[in-house]
């Protein structure tokens, strides 16, 4: 793992693999057991991606909160 690759990133690169494996076994196969089984190997691969998304979204909000209370922080004690 890279220094500028999250943990993130490199888990949804892994899933991303594993659809693209998914869609390979889908091509392959004619039992509609396993079509119907990679289906939902499929929805909870991309279920983990969103996740991992949302995840990156709330880091950047909690970022973005903890400057706005340093900055208010800065100010109050400027004040004193």
């Amino acid at each position: 793992m890279s220094k500028s690759e999250s943990k993130g990133q490199k888990v949804q690169k892994e899933v991303d693999i594993i659809l693209s494996r998914l869609d390979a076994l889908e091509a392959s196969t004619t039992d509609n057991a396993q079509i119907a089984i990679i289906g939902v190997l499929r929805v909870l691969a991309e279920t983990q991606i969103h996740s991992l998304n949302e995840l990156e979204h709330i880091k950047k909000g909690m970022d973005l909160l903890m400057m706005q209370i340093f900055k208010v922080e800065n100010k109050v004690d400027s004040s004193l």
